[in-house]
């Protein structure tokens, strides 16, 4: 017979009042109640035990487990974690093992399991594996909150040399903070020019690019050599998504008035440009209103940054649990007596690994988080999905 899922206690009172009254046999009420006889003889035998709350919905779990944690093992492990909240399993378990050591630990991944159980551990969130940290962030909050750096399109000048107009802008008040022609988008005048920049304007706490050379490379979270620069001196780089010039929207922008307003006609040289592009700064910032400011010069609504650029770098800082590594001339690290690649970009620096699960370590460099080390495979799987090997 059909039953009703708000009735299911209901049925199984009135086939034990059926059973009581012995008017038919188990065979013929759990034919009735179109129940299996196992079932049957199940509900009979609870009422008998328990009376009507043998009858309630019980529990699958087991009653007991013979290789759970004791339960004073997991307190002990437990008040280690809460005296020392930034440290591991691995650090818990040396730490417990001095101070009981007459007490059987159990093995390392338990007590990450005990951590998540008891919501010790903050997960993580999830990012895209598609190679690319993906969208980025289109909140400004003030100046200097995010600068833009960019080449623009190269043209020639009337010598017939081409001229790279490398420039960087402040997001929020659209002050253009450098146009700098450069006869190619290297690495040590773009650096030049952004220490100019910071040691005239102080230090931005993002530079958001595309993903051309320099600011960025198919290494282990895209790092270069200037984005390593940048991410010792406290500025986080910033990748739009390949192909997506709009979310950059405000320099593109500008680059169109850039162009309107310094190439029609070219300079004679990359000198006379360069003094075609200076006038065209003060210019953009000084005279010209933003409709965005309502009608605002960006001079009138910029700011200087109050964090100034450090005389020296210094290597980056990691907590007491993590690991920390130095990234060797062959552009890796070794662990546990293997070699582990890393990325070039890297080569003489620190890295910094946080242990999250059994043999599964988040790669860090100073506060940007570069991959995941699987101790099983020993290579590192970036945090935007893909697998470094010989990079």
């Amino acid at each position: 017979m059909p039953w009703s899922e708000t009735s299911a206690m209901d049925e199984k009172a009135r086939f034990i009042r059926d059973w009581i009254a012995g008017h038919w046999s188990v065979t013929e009420l759990c034919s009735r109640y179109g129940v299996s006889r196992k079932t049957g003889y199940k509900w009979a035998e609870r009422f008998a035990l328990q009376g009507p709350d043998g009858l309630l919905d019980q529990g699958h779990a087991p009653r007991h487990s013979p290789h759970r944690t004791p339960e004073a093992t997991e307190q002990a492990l437990l008040a280690v974690r809460l005296k020392y909240p930034r440290w591991g399993a691995k650090k818990l378990l040396i730490k417990a093992a001095k101070q009981w050591p007459e007490m059987v630990l159990p093995h390392r991944s338990t007590v990450c399991e005990i951590l998540r159980r008891n919501q010790l551990v903050v997960p993580r969130s999830k990012r895209r594996g598609i190679g690319h940290p993906g969208r980025p962030s289109v909140e400004v909050k003030g100046p200097n909150d995010c600068w833009s750096i960019d080449f623009k399109g190269q043209f020639k000048t009337c010598d017939g040399r081409y001229c790279y107009p490398l420039t960087v802008t402040d997001n929020y008040s659209r002050y253009l903070l450098a146009c700098q022609g450069m006869s190619g988008p290297l690495l040590e005048p773009t650096q030049a020019v952004l220490t100019r920049l910071f040691k005239t304007f102080g230090l931005p706490r993002r530079i958001r690019s595309d993903n051309g050379t320099p600011f960025a490379a198919y290494t282990l979270g895209r790092l270069t050599r200037l984005s390593v620069w940048l991410l010792k001196l406290g500025v986080m780089p910033e990748l739009i998504e390949p192909g997506k010039p709009q979310q950059n929207g405000r320099h593109e922008r500008m680059h169109r008035t850039l162009k309107d307003g310094t190439t029609h006609p070219p300079g004679a040289n990359l000198r006379a440009q360069q003094r075609k592009f200076n006038l065209f700064i003060r210019e953009f910032n000084d005279e010209r209103p933003h409709e965005a400011l309502d009608m605002k010069t960006p001079a009138e609504v910029y700011q200087p940054s109050p964090r100034p650029m450090p005389t020296r770098l210094h290597a980056p800082t990691y907590p007491d649990r993590f690991e920390v590594r130095y990234v060797s001339a062959n552009g890796g690290i070794r662990w546990k007596s293997n070699w582990v690649n890393v990325t070039s970009a890297l080569i003489g620096e620190y890295v910094g690994l946080e242990e999250i699960d059994e043999g599964i370590w988040e790669v860090y460099f100073g506060s940007k988080r570069l991959g995941r080390l699987h101790e099983r495979l020993m290579r590192i799987e970036d945090c935007y999905g893909m697998t470094r090997r010989h990079v």
